[in-house]
């Protein structure tokens, strides 16, 4: 069932300021408001406001008898997951969330190092990294970065009390995380499906009858979606408000074919971070389509570039430094702000680009190359399915680019004809000269390339 929110009931701050406290404190206001409310669907279960407050509430009692500051747990597609996150808030503890298959020797040095620290009492969530450009950091974010991340959302996006928004990706990375936060502060309702492995719980999902559907996509994700469920998505434009992506660039091929199946559909490209929390985004699909432009800092941000080109963010998000780590925290947030590894620029309308990574950029004969603009070339070229550049060793060149493909369909890739294409849209030093098919790109969990995978 809907609630009917007039002014006179709406939670303060639902409009998206952080004066409201921690983000428990809008759970508790919409389920004296509106208990029977739809708070979270999975699995065929539906839990409300009210229920949700009172178990969530109950679990905390448990938790404030045990020991640690901060609770590491694993993470699942759960409503269980979401009590246990909110009852440890409630408690008064930081929630360290890992994945769900993460081994049992992980598992433990985690905890090791977690209770071998100090965690500051504002400190709410400790998520940690994927590891994939080095060792695994756990990053502490307050309870006022979520709520500002939260508005954040809200502002840019228009979360209100009737969306119906479906999470696919795993709650123990902001990507995912981070939507339960504006759902919870308008009330909205969470529907929580096990991934996009599961195709048909995910359309399913956007079917339920809710008078606007959203939801955040990774990269990969959409692609799935493009190649296995091009139809069903067309299908849904009129039921789809808006879709989030982020975590990793989205190819520009990609991103004009979503605008040409979902035209009334918003389409957001967000430049975020587990360390500096939700900056920026940009509606691709209104009128400006252009890959690596991630749009203006939201309400509660500010952006801007360096002398050396990166891109460094300011205000309420940003984390509050690494575990066990003040060195490594003081090399990267100073002043109240966070320098990123991401290079960019700021157009004439404020808006943000990406222009690439620092520890991506390939060095050809002292050329300078962002391999996310070899892939995105490649990735227009029909017969391409997939694809990764990387560096390789040359007898004679010292280095070369090297371009491993994913055909389409299983079709063969003329690889000449894939070189003149390159060509026609990049400099020649950029054009792979070495080229390798694959029956898969090794990824990430949130959809990037895994660079260090092809690393000779």
């Amino acid at each position: 069932m809907n609630c009917e929110i007039t002014p006179e009931k709406r939670p303060p701050s639902s409009g998206g300021g952080t004066e409201g406290g921690c983000i428990e404190s809008f759970l508790r206001q919409w389920a004296e408001r509106c208990p029977d409310k739809p708070a979270v669907i999975c699995d065929g279960e539906t839990v409300t406001y009210g229920q949700l407050w009172e178990q969530a509430t109950r679990l905390s009692q448990q938790y404030r008898q045990e020991a640690p500051r901060a609770q590491v747990i694993r993470s699942t597609q759960s409503i269980g997951f979401l009590l246990t996150y909110f009852a440890c808030h409630l408690a008064g503890k930081a929630i360290v969330p890992l994945e769900n298959d993460c081994s049992e020797s992980k598992f433990t040095g985690i905890q090791d190092e977690i209770n071998a620290c100090r965690i500051p009492d504002h400190v709410a969530d400790i998520l940690y990294t994927t590891g994939t450009t080095g060792r695994q950091k756990g990053i502490m974010i307050s309870h006022r970065a979520i709520t500002a991340d939260a508005g954040n959302l809200v502002s840019a996006m228009q979360y209100t009390e009737d969306l119906l928004f479906v999470i696919s990706g795993p709650l123990n990375h902001i990507g995912s995380l981070s939507k339960v936060w504006p759902a919870v502060m308008v009330g909205a309702t969470l529907c929580i499906t096990p991934g996009m492995k599961d195709m048909n719980a995910f359309l399913g999902a956007l079917r339920l009858p809710y008078p606007r559907v959203a939801t955040f996509l990774v990269p990969s994700g959409i692609r799935m979606l493009l190649k296995f469920a091009r139809k069903e998505l067309a299908e849904l434009a009129d039921r789809i408000d808006f879709i989030e992506t982020g975590a990793a660039p989205m190819p520009q091929a990609d991103m004009e074919e979503m605008c040409r199946i979902l035209p009334d559909t918003r389409l957001y490209n967000t430049y975020a971070s587990t360390e500096t929390g939700i900056i920026c985004t940009h509606n691709y699909n209104a009128g400006y389509c252009v890959a690596g432009c991630l749009g203006k800092p939201m309400k509660h941000s500010a952006v801007f570039i360096t002398p050396e080109g990166y891109v460094a963010c300011k205000g309420e998000t940003l984390m509050e430094g690494y575990v066990g780590d003040e060195a490594l925290t003081a090399s990267v947030l100073h002043d109240g702000t966070v320098v990123t590894s991401d290079m960019g620029k700021i157009d004439g309308q404020g808006r943000l680009h990406l222009t690439g990574r620092s520890g991506d950029i390939i060095n050809i004969g002292g050329y300078k190359v962002n391999p996310v603009e070899v892939e995105d070339a490649a990735l227009a070229f029909p017969d391409v399915a997939d694809c990764i550049c990387t560096a390789s060793p040359h007898p004679a060149l010292g280095t070369a680019l090297k371009l491993v493909l994913v055909p389409r369909n299983g079709s063969a890739v003329d690889r000449k004809a894939l070189a003149a294409h390159l060509m026609q849209k990049l400099e020649r030093y950029k054009v792979p000269l070495l080229y390798c098919l694959a029956d898969h790109i090794e990824r990430t969990y949130n959809g990037k390339p895994d660079r260090k995978f092809y690393q000779p």
